[in-house]
């Protein structure tokens, strides 16, 4: 019996791949080819069984071990796996379908032990990609770095633990560069010494991976997305967070198997799978009075002295006597890099035996009092507290200002936030360049511009010194006042920003909008600066799909307008980020549609036209979703005349697209092409725009919309070809909201021109998607779907679709009920219950008169008329009637897709009648204006029947 793959150390060659099962690891000469985790795990069971063929069955109960998953999950990961490895491209054959049975693996194999190749380049896939560069060179660091990388590989998930300046986050980054091949690139770094909030933990990293938060369960969306990626994911600085990134990290290790977690913490995060590494002091010489120069220097405590000291200018060429000194300071300082990092800086002013003698008389004085901290902690403390009362007066001063930074900031935010209270710009220029000398700020470059920070360590000291409760609030107010500034940048840039490390700068800009926001509805803060700050952060939380910081802010800043004044365009900007923040999260509910609707009546009053376009297109999407495509259409038509005053591209792009969408569901097929061609013939996915608002739409379901009207119209070829082009274009995008989206609506365009293998592919691939992201209520569209291909396929999905519609009204997602309901008439029909079918007909009729969506009126009444000709007796007059009537609605519309279903109807029942020739003239008109699609069912149908009457 052959060796199951998934225990097996050997490799596995077939054409020109090399899979590593124990490493997960498939590749293509050389180069590493990425599957989902499902489709690995396919491949894995059938290459397990090679010339076998493995039941679905099993396969199922193989890769979703414990579910219960559909075939059509299972169709879309082999094609996948089967496009992944190209099967079918010149020949290669790889994996065989058994109709009916499964699936076999039927190329030719090898085994060997030898390892496989590792990938030759790293991967330039990953856009998210922020790795800070390496923090300065490490001293005798080599072999923790050696067992981290090899525990990490093996174990995937490792903290480190050690005290605070140790050197956890130095080992950390310098392990992630090392690592960066064999990841291809995937690596995220998260700094969570910029966040406060255990709340936005997990919020704070879908961000940083782009993911747009459609709901307030996070951490689900951020786990689907994870589950098949193979990422290094570094949580850097967890201990004041250590709950809510336990239980984070824990979820992700369970169910994303490649996904590694390296964290640093000065405590464990006790938890499932996680395996601790402690990162020791540097290691010192003994207490030792004969110790020569050439022995201290093997030491690496020793040599980080020597080399932080001559860095800094000072003459030390480390004789015996030298030696000696400097031993000392390193066994006092108990071997912690930072704490001898900041000793050795002093060498250079004071000299070496000055600053150790300065060193013993701090040190015995804070050793004096009480030790309740960890003996390496109080040593920190002390050397932090003998280097802080080296420093002059100015620099105290700023220091105890920057501290107020969370994470880095630029040289212009220091200089805008530390100026003032008696210091003027020269001088805290002066006090910040010395700072930096003497280690107590550091620096790194960023995207071309160099930025500072302090130490998570010397921060917290620094904002335990005790200071003036009134510089404390005029600094604050500063900090606030200059991230409100740099938030109005902000939003205009942040959709241009495609790679982690363009939007890592941003990520620490948000963190420092957080802390002041906190500041400001804190006790002591300051409520017209945080209203303000609250204003300017809510479109930018909004362009960074941080929907829930944005509804949290908004919705507090909103409750404390009633004892403060602001101004309309602030008030705009909250009731904005109330309203669509809400709506996203939590549906098309009454709040949300009020705040909108508060916001557009503010825009309105400031005259400001491009904000007021935009939240018109955002009230279009509620009533849209909603089913209420009147107000929606009336709403649209408002935007399109608004959007010829507004001197911004992106306005006239968003009107073209509403009004099109609109338009279509009405049945005004001409309008609408027109709106939607116009959009396309002009836009462009890269286009930008100053508000926020304007650009919230990339136009995907634009262009869905658009191959719905050409099919409409009577194009189906080219309908099936933009439908194909927007769904790829999605796909590229890396966008599993838009992309599910398109699926879900692209899939009507199949059905109708009876391509029920593309629909089956296109419905599997968007069930697949929104469970994966638990995209709810496309879910329950895509099981929809699925019924209603069943229904056209001549089964029993009555029930199903049934289920699968309370889901959709339970979520007010009303977008294609009207088409559901008419393929459940069809099953109905089908099934004999032809009374229940006419009442639900009946009801659809009257609710699409009330709600708008007229474009499926002609449809609707064929189907009345195909249950008049079933029921018993037969109703010929009455179906008749219906017939001519969506005949004459259809050419109305100049909807020729429906004109020929309805004309064969008519035909059939004509031809039943006797009236042969009438029943030809009025199928030839309908046929002949077709100038493609001749092989769509609809066509051919069509066709036969003309051949017939012939």
């Amino acid at each position: 019996m052959t060796t199951p793959l998934a225990q097996s150390k050997e490799t596995v060659s077939f054409g020109p791949f090399v899979l590593v099962s124990s490493e997960r690891l498939l590749t293509k000469d050389g180069v590493r080819v990425e599957l989902s985790a499902r489709a690995y795990d396919i491949l894995v069971t059938l290459l397990s069984r090679p010339n076998e063929v493995v039941s679905k069955n099993d396969l199922i109960a193989q890769v979703w071990p414990g579910l219960n998953v559909e075939e059509g999950s299972l169709r879309f990961h082999v094609a996948g796996l089967r496009k992944a490895l190209g099967d079918g491209k010149d020949g290669a054959r790889y994996i065989s379908t058994s109709s009916g049975r499964g699936y076999s693996f039927v190329a030719s194999t090898s085994r060997s032990s030898i390892p496989a190749q590792r990938p030759v380049e790293p991967s330039t896939g990953f856009h998210h990609y922020n790795l800070p560069g390496r923090l300065g060179a490490m001293i005798d660091r080599e072999e923790d770095l050696e067992k981290l990388s090899l525990r990490l590989n093996a174990d995937r998930f490792v903290t480190i633990v050690g005290s605070g300046g140790v050197g956890k986050t130095t080992v950390a980054v310098a392990i992630a560069h090392q690592l960066h091949a064999t990841f291809n690139g995937a690596v995220l770094f998260v700094d969570l010494s910029m966040v406060s909030d255990p709340r936005f933990v997990t919020t704070g990293v879908a961000s940083m991976l782009g993911l747009s938060v459609q709901s307030e369960d996070v951490t689900s969306g951020l786990i689907a997305y994870l589950r098949d990626k193979r990422i290094l994911l570094v949580l850097d600085t967890c201990e004041h967070l250590i709950d809510a990134v336990a239980t984070l990290a824990v979820a992700i290790f369970r169910t994303a198997p490649q996904v590694h977690i390296l964290a640093t913490s000065r405590e464990t995060l006790q938890v499932d799978g996680e395996h601790v590494y402690r990162l020791e002091p540097l290691a010192y010489p003994p207490d030792d009075g004969q110790l020569s120069a050439d022995v201290a220097r093997t030491f690496p405590a020793t040599q980080l002295f020597v080399e932080r000291a001559t860095a800094s200018g000072a003459n030390l060429s480390l004789n015996d006597a030298e030696a000696t000194i400097v031993a000392d300071i390193c066994r006092k300082l108990d071997g912690v890099a930072l704490a001898i990092e900041l000793a050795a800086r002093r060498v250079e002013v004071y000299g070496l035996s000055e600053t150790a003698a300065l060193l013993d008389q701090r040190l015995a004085q804070l050793w004096a009092g009480p030790r309740t901290a960890p003996p390496r902690q109080r040593t920190l403390q002390a050397t932090l507290d003998w280097s802080y009362s080296l420093l002059s007066k100015t620099e105290r001063i700023v220091l105890r200002r920057l501290a107020i930074f969370v994470g880095n900031f630029t040289l212009d935010a220091a200089l805008a936030v530390a100026t003032g209270n008696g210091l003027d710009q020269a001088e805290v220029f002066a006090a910040i360049d010395s700072l930096v000398a003497k280690s107590m700020v550091a620096t790194r470059s960023l995207d071309a511009i160099m930025r500072y920070r302090l130490l998570d360590t010397t921060r917290a000291y620094a904002l335990e010194l005790a200071t003036d409760d009134v510089e404390t609030g005029s600094l604050a107010i500063r900090h606030a006042r200059y991230y409100r500034q740099w938030l109005a940048q902000a939003a205009a840039e942040w959709s241009t920003l495609m790679s982690g490390t363009e939007r890592a700068p941003y990520f620490a800009g948000v963190s420092n909008v957080r802390a002041a926001l906190e500041w400001c509805f804190g006790p002591n803060g300051d409520l017209p600066t945080g209203i303000g700050l609250a204003a300017a952060a809510a479109p930018v939380l909004l362009a960074m799909s941080l929907l829930p910081e944005c509804h949290h802010w908004s919705q507090r800043a909103l409750a404390a307008l009633d004892d403060q004044v602001s101004s309309k365009s602030e008030q705009m900007h909250l009731q904005a980020g109330l309203g669509i923040s809400s709506m996203h999260l939590y549906g098309e509910n009454e709040h949300a549609r009020e705040a909108l609707n508060r916001s557009l009546a503010l825009a309105e009053a400031e005259h400001d036209a491009a904000s007021e376009a935009g939240l018109l297109g955002m009230l279009h999407m509620f009533h849209f979703r909603s089913g209420d495509f009147n107000v929606a259409l009336s709403i649209a038509k408002r935007c399109r005349v608004l959007a010829d005053t507004v001197d911004d591209p992106a306005g006239l792009a968003l009107a073209h697209s509403i009004l099109g969408r609109s338009l279509l569901m009405m049945g005004d097929l001409s309008g609408a092409r027109a709106e939607l061609e116009a959009l396309f013939a002009d836009w462009s996915p890269s286009q930008q725009s100053d508000t926020i608002y304007l650009v919230h739409d990339r136009h995907f379901r634009a262009g869905i919309a658009l191959a719905r009207t050409l099919w409409m119209q009577g194009h189906p070829t080219q309908a099936v070809e933009r439908a194909r082009e927007f769904i790829d274009g999605a796909t590229r995008m890396d966008h599993p909201a838009s992309v599910t989206v398109l699926l879900a609506w692209a899939a009507s365009v199949f059905l109708w021109s009876g391509d029920f293998r593309s629909a089956e592919e296109y419905i599997d691939a968007s069930i697949a998607i929104s469970e994966s992201y638990s995209l709810g209520p496309l879910t329950a569209v895509g099981h929809a779907r699925k019924a209603q291909l069943a229904i056209r396929r001549g089964r029993n999905a009555v029930a199903e679709l049934r289920a699968a519609l309370a889901e959709i009204h339970a979520v007010r997602y009303e977008l294609i009920t009207t088409e559901f309901n008419i393929c459940l008439v069809q099953g109905l029909i089908a099934n004999g219950q032809r009374d229940e079918a006419m009442t639900l007909l009946t009801d659809t009729i009257l609710q699409v008169s009330t709600n708008g969506d007229t474009c499926y009126m002609p449809e609707l009444l064929r189907m009345k008329a195909g249950l008049f000709r079933a029921m018993t007796p037969p109703r010929p007059e009455d179906a008749e009637t219906c017939l001519m009537q969506s005949l004459e609605l259809s050419r109305s519309q100049g909807a020729l897709g429906w004109e020929l279903r309805t004309a064969t109807d008519l035909a059939v029942l004509l031809v039943g009648k006797g009236l042969r020739q009438p029943a030809k003239e009025v199928l030839e008109r309908a046929y002949g204006q077709f100038t493609e699609g001749f092989d769509t069912v609809d066509l051919k149908t069509a066709e036969r029947l003309l051949e017939e009457l012939s």
